[in-house]
C-alpha cells in the first residue's frame, strides 16, 4: 500500500486550516481599518450608528483651515526629514560597510540606537535638548519655526535608511567598483555610476520608510511641537480627545490613502528598475 507523499515546504498554504487560520489573521488586522474608511462617510455624527452615506465630512474636513494647516506641516517635514536622512542614511551604511576605523562597533551601536529606544524616551531626550541644550526659537516664519520638529525626524528616520542600504550593499560585488577604477573612474564616479545604481531600489525603500515614519509620528512630535507647529497626527489627538466623529475617519483615511498610494508608486518604481535590469 502506498504511502501519500509529504507535503513540501511550499504546499502548505493548500491546506485548509492554514488559509483559514492566514484569513482570520488578515481579517483581525484590516478589519478596524475597513471599519474606520466606511465610517468616514457615515451621514451621522455619531460614528457607532450608521444612518446613510455621505461625503460631507470630506467637504467639511478641506474647509477645517487648521487641519489642513496641520497636514502641511506634516508633509512639509516628512519631506524635509526625508531628503536628509536618505543622504546621511546611505553615507553611513556606505562608510560602515566600505571603511575600518577605531570604535568602528560603537559607531554602528550608536547609528541604531534610535531604533530600539522606546519613542517616548526619545520624545523627551528631544523635549530636554531643545528646552535646555539648543532651544530652537518659536518665533521664525515658516517652514523655519518646523526646524526643531524635522532635526527630532531626522533623527530617527535615517538609522532605518541606513539599516535598509546596508542590507542591499551586501549583495554588491566590489569587483565592478574596482573594475571602473582600472578603467580610469575616480572614486566619485565609480560611486555615482556603479555603487549608486544597485543601492538604488534601497535607497526608494528607505525613502517610503522615513516619510511613513516621519508622516505618522506622534510622540516625538508631541514633545517637540509649539503651539504653532502642530502637525497633523498631533492635531488628529486633540480632535479625538473630544469625540472620535467622522471628520476624523475621513483625515485618518487620507492620511492611509497617501500612505497607501506611496508605498505602491515605490513598489512599481522597484519592480519596472529590476524587469530592466533582467532585460
Amino acid at each position: 500500500m502506498s504511502r501519500k507523499p509529504a507535503k513540501g515546504p511550499l504546499e502548505y498554504a493548500r491546506s485548509w486550516p492554514l488559509r483559514l487560520w492566514v484569513g482570520a489573521v488578515l481579517l483581525f488586522l484590516y478589519l478596524p481599518l475597513a471599519s474606520l474608511i466606511l465610517f468616514s462617510f457615515n451621514d451621522s455624527r455619531r460614528t457607532i450608528r450608521w444612518e446613510g452615506f455621505t461625503f460631507d465630512w470630506y467637504g467639511r474636513m478641506m474647509d477645517d483651515a487648521a487641519l489642513i494647516d496641520a497636514f502641511t506641516n506634516s508633509l512639509t517635514i516628512a519631506a524635509i526629514s526625508t531628503l536628509f536622512s536618505v543622504v546621511l542614511g546611505a553615507m553611513t551604511a556606505i562608510a560602515l560597510w566600505r571603511f575600518r576605523f577605531p570604535a568602528k562597533s560603537l559607531f554602528d551601536g550608536a547609528v541604531t540606537l534610535p531604533i530600539v529606544v522606546p519613542e517616548i524616551c526619545m520624545g523627551v531626550a528631544m523635549l530636554v535638548f531643545f528646552g535646555q541644550v539648543m532651544p530652537w526659537p518659536r518665533d521664525l516664519v515658516w517652514p523655519l519655526d518646523l526646524g526643531a520638529i524635522i532635526i527630532a525626524h531626522i533623527t530617527f528616520s535615517f538609522p532605518f535608511v541606513a539599516v535598509v542600504v546596508r542590507a542591499r550593499l551586501t549583495s554588491f560585488n566590489r569587483e565592478m567598483e574596482e573594475a571602473a577604477r582600472d578603467l580610469g573612474a575616480s572614486e566619485l564616479r565609480a560611486l555615482v555610476d556603479v555603487l549608486l545604481p544597485h543601492i538604488r531600489p534601497a535607497l526608494v525603500a528607505g525613502a517610503l520608510l522615513a516619510f511613513t515614519l516621519s508622516l505618522d509620528d506622534f510622540v516625538i512630535t508631541f514633545f517637540t511641537a509649539g503651539p504653532n507647529t502642530v502637525t497633523f497626527p498631533v492635531k488628529i489627538y486633540s480632535m479625538v480627545r473630544f469625540s472620535v466623529t467622522p471628520e476624523v475617519n475621513a483625515a485618518s483615511t487620507v492620511l492611509m490613502a497617501i500612505t497607501v498610494i506611496l508605498t505602491v508608486i515605490g513598489m512599481k518604481l522597484q519592480g519596472r528598475e529590476i524587469a530592466q535590469q533582467g532585460h
